[in-house]
């Protein structure tokens, strides 16, 4: 029988190396389509990667606790053969079913073969689509010329809506030429790897590392994995980024008068509790519109200029640890949709129920520092963003209000913003600007706004 090799499957934009966790099968085991047959972990999120085939698990080549390269081959499944009926059954859009024969799979899996042998890992990835594809899938649409566009009108039949190997056969079958031939190949030429940039050192001194000396009776606690992978991403963070900070005061007292106002009429008429959360989350999106040169990423000597504004939102995990799911395109959400966005990314973040895909492709982040008292903070950058904005609590506080009348003292709601960025890109008039939009923004909120 038939050889298939199950490898990690991107992750994420900056994401090239994961930790295997678990397995969930072993060898001898049955697999189905689309069941989990290991867990892997990374600094953004923990993730079941699914079969693509049906078959027996023939070889695990990963042990628990190992670093997997995104590519990699991590177990061999021996695939078995067809159903009864001699060929899959896909249904389509339309609701009607199709045949696909096996002859015209052998056909197609031939060529995909060739096609995974070629250009392996270094192809087209589809990263212009938030939509998870697995990378037979992607191999099986790049051979046959499917666009993005096409790939995401596929109605998948496999968990979670995912598109399978059947689908995307069904589809080439009942849209596409019949195939007559195994075409060769077209291999994508593969761009030379960046030049790895020499890290420079504050001394020519050796660094010396001072050991912290502990007695019997203090207690020894080992960091856990996300700890150590976070560590990592924020050191190296720091050491990427030039970090500056813009702060600023904002008056929030309409918006705090407004929320108090609308919020069980929302949580009657939405079901969903109304937050600060999506309020700030609106601004900042606002204040990405108008500034879009921070919501930027650099790459070598260049600026990618992001077409989507997809703001993360870091979140606190029971554990101690955080995670950061992203709001797509933000800026396209009215207040509702914000909400509840924001409402459901919070939830399963707290029950480690995201998805590889909620944890990717963000453009800038935002944490709320304020949740736990603090006034302010100094973020630190989520790369390859270049800013990040900390949002304060919110305090009453006595006030000079200016007024056409004259001044008088007033008791108003007020928050301080922290605006980290990049000042290798991002000089101190744009970061301050930007942040005093999004200040601008709350300030000016209306009251008497609907829902």
């Amino acid at each position: 029988m038939a050889k298939f090799e199950l490898k990690l499957p991107q992750m994420g934009e900056s994401v090239a190396e994961a930790t295997l966790t678990a397995w969930l099968k072993e060898v001898g085991d049955t697999i189905e389509m689309d069941e989990a047959v290991f867990e892997i972990a990374t600094d953004k999120v923990d993730s079941e990667v699914p079969s693509e085939v049906e078959g027996v698990l023939l070889e695990k080549l990963f042990n628990i606790d190992d670093i997997i390269k995104v590519g990699q081959t991590v177990a061999v499944i021996e695939l078995e053969g067809g159903s009864e009926s001699g060929g899959a059954m896909h249904t389509d859009q339309k609701g009607e079913t199709t045949e696909v024969l096996p002859e015209e799979v052998s056909v197609l899996e031939e060529k995909v073969a060739n096609v995974q042998e070629l250009v392996g890992s270094t192809a087209q990835s589809f990263a212009d689509t938030t939509r998870f594809y697995s990378p037979l899938v992607k191999n099986i649409a790049r051979e046959e010329g499917i666009t993005t566009s096409e790939l995401d009108g596929i109605v998948g039949t496999g968990k979670e809506g995912r598109v399978t190997k059947n689908d995307i056969l069904a589809y080439i079958k009942s849209g596409k030429p019949e195939i007559t031939e195994v075409a060769k190949p077209v291999v994508e030429p593969v761009r030379a790897p960046e030049p790895v940039k020499q890290k420079t050192t504050v001394s020519a001194e050796p660094h010396q590392v001072t050991r912290v000396q502990s007695n019997g009776e203090d207690e020894i606690i080992p960091m856990t994995r996300m700890g150590k992978l976070i560590a990592h991403h924020m050191i190296e963070s720091i050491s990427t980024s030039a970090h500056v900070q813009s702060f600023i005061e904002v008056d929030v007292t309409k918006v705090v008068a407004w929320r108090n106002k609308v919020k069980d009429a929302f949580q009657k008429s939405e079901g969903e509790k109304l937050t600060f959360t999506p309020i700030f989350m609106e601004a900042v999106a606002k204040a990405l519109k108008k500034f879009p040169m921070v919501n930027i990423s650099v790459e070598g000597e260049t600026v990618i200029r992001k077409k989507n504004i997809n703001i993360g939102m870091a979140a606190a995990l029971p554990d101690g640890n955080l995670i950061v799911p992203v709001i797509k395109n933000a800026d396209q959400l009215n207040l509702v949709g914000m909400a509840k966005v924001v409402n459901d990314l919070a939830n399963r973040a707290r029950n480690n129920a995201l998805k590889p895909d909620e944890v990717k492709d963000g453009t800038y982040t935002v944490t709320n520092v304020g949740s736990f008292g603090s006034v302010f903070g100094t973020p630190i950058i989520n790369q390859p963003q270049v800013g990040i904005l900390a949002l304060g609590a919110i305090r009453k506080m006595p006030s000079v209000i200016e007024t056409a009348e004259g001044d008088f003292i007033g008791i108003r709601s007020k928050m301080f913003l922290s605006h980290s960025y990049d000042h290798r890109v991002v000089n101190g008039a744009l970061g301050g600007m930007f942040v005093k939009a999004v200040a601008d923004y709350l300030e000016a909120w209306d009251v008497d706004r609907e829902i």
